[in-house]
């Protein structure tokens, strides 16, 4: 499983993926924090913390702020971050700086986080390194597809990626960039809207309706999940509309593949830029070649499609 330090990403659509990490969401939904990915290279979030609400946004008594709160912290974190000071955690989850201090004494003494000195910065600890590292290892379909997924980057010259449902978000988990090649370039951990993404509109289509409906918003989201249960019918692949999408600087291709460790789909999804991936090229070429390798990930791992699953 490889990775990159990015250094030929191009700078406009890394600003476009910091932009919808820091609340870019074109339907003004707040994140919550939920159960995030199956990487260990955490990505940043903006996020106001709201008292015991579950992801549909009813109270729930048994919803323990001040846990979510510290786990809001560790999720801060980039990949691609050289640490960070309390301003900018603080920042990125939205809490105040009291709060984040209290909260980073305790990670670091459990570990989770380490700080070398008054002015140093934090930085994930041990204790987080060790909890990423077995929860990637528990998630075996991704040792399963990374060779083909690696194959199919480097055939289309497109950066290949699982995008994973975080709340209205969809957190990459795990890319491959191809060999040789000058193409967009995003950390594991970046977050992108879940409306407006075609990673977002493949898990939305697959899932099943009582999960759907449970999703906050989910009646704003009903036309764009629609539209996607038809691409996938029609063509096992789906494009997010070109008015739809919550950037003009990525054309990307998704398929959704039903995850056991989770419960529901993920995406599996190839993007460029327009110029590298025109819609032609998503359609007749790159897009079949994706939902292929999809397909047979599906019949390796034992697994029915996603749109069997959901019924």
């Amino acid at each position: 499983m490889r990775n990159s330090n990015g250094e030929d990403c191009f700078a406009g659509i890394a600003r476009t993926a910091e932009t919808a990490q820091a609340g870019g969401d074109p339907l003004g939904r707040p994140c919550r924090c939920l159960p995030a990915a199956i990487s260990h290279q955490r990505g940043g979030m903006s996020v106001q913390m709201t008292s015991g609400q579950t992801e549909s946004g009813t109270t729930d008594r048994k919803f323990a702020n001040t846990l979510a709160r510290g786990l809001g912290v560790l999720r801060a974190f980039r990949a691609s971050d050289n640490g960070l000071t309390h301003a900018e955690i603080a920042k990125r989850t939205g809490l105040p700086k009291p709060t984040i201090s209290r909260l980073t004494y305790t990670l670091c003494e459990l570990g989770y986080l380490v700080h070398g000195g008054r002015n140093d910065r934090f930085r994930l600890g041990p204790a987080a390194v060790a909890l990423g590292s077995v929860a990637g290892l528990s998630v075996g379909f991704v040792d399963h597809a990374s060779e083909q997924m690696q194959a199919l980057a480097d055939r289309t010259g497109t950066l290949a990626l699982i995008a994973v449902r975080d709340g209205a978000r969809m957190l990459l988990a795990k890319t491959w960039r191809p060999e040789g090649k000058s193409t967009i370039w995003l950390d594991p951990g970046y977050r992108i809207p879940m409306y407006g993404s075609s990673s977002g509109m493949a898990v939305l289509a697959s899932m099943d309706d009582d999960r759907f409906a449970g999703l906050e918003n989910a009646d704003t989201l009903v036309s764009f999940r629609r539209q996607g249960y038809d691409q996938l019918l029609g063509q096992g692949f789906v494009i997010t509309p070109r008015d739809l999408r919550y950037t003009g600087t990525v054309n990307a291709v998704s398929v959704p593949y039903f995850a056991n460790e989770f419960g529901e789909s993920v995406a599996f999804t190839c993007g460029a830029s327009p110029a590298d991936l025109p819609t032609h090229r998503m359609l007749a070429e790159v897009g079949p070649a994706l939902r292929d390798t999809v397909r047979a990930l599906e019949q390796n791992t034992g697994h029915a499609a996603a749109l069997i699953r959901r019924g």
